[in-house]
């Protein structure tokens, strides 16, 4: 069984992302979504309430999985017996960043790969912290996010 992982700290899961997991369960028998913490980011969301998007924003993926971890990547990778970290890209600036990433990942579990898809091209601007922005202001998010994300958006802000 192929097994691989895309982590991502998903605050919120945009359409995006959605993009690229329905991708890689195309590649892989399981993908597993973890939802983890980004020392360098705030989140907007709690962790329950990350999950819970992430959960029904990807209910018609059977072969997908959603968790929570807080530890290095490749530790869970390890433990769910996962063979690729999936690593969306959408920009030569994405690439350079995940470059490193990949190559601290692969030094410290050397038989982990990291497979680079790219979401689809009307994805590649978008990103968790522009949609958080552009909520905020109240604007329309509804072609950039699914819906469940969206109505926790409009409570989060209030409009």
């Amino acid at each position: 069984m192929k097994i691989a992982i895309y982590p991502g700290s998903f605050d919120p899961i945009t359409n995006g992302h959605i993009d690229v997991i329905e991708r890689a369960a195309k590649v892989f028998d399981k993908v597993y979504v973890v939802i983890g913490i980004n020392s360098k980011k705030s989140s907007l969301f709690t962790q329950e309430e990350r999950l819970e998007m992430v959960q029904t924003s990807l209910a018609h993926e059977d072969s997908v999985d959603v968790a929570f971890h807080s530890g290095l990547i490749v530790d869970y990778a390890v433990s769910v017996g996962a063979t690729a970290i999936i690593r969306g890209l959408r920009s030569v600036t994405d690439f350079e960043y995940e470059m490193q990433i990949a190559l601290m990942n692969r030094k410290m579990q050397p038989e982990l790969q990291t497979v680079f898809l790219m979401p689809h091209e009307k994805y590649t601007y978008l990103n968790s912290s522009i949609i958080r922005e552009i909520a905020r202001y109240k604007q329309n998010v509804s072609e950039f996010v699914p819906k469940v994300v969206e109505q926790k958006l409009k409570e989060k802000f209030g409009y």
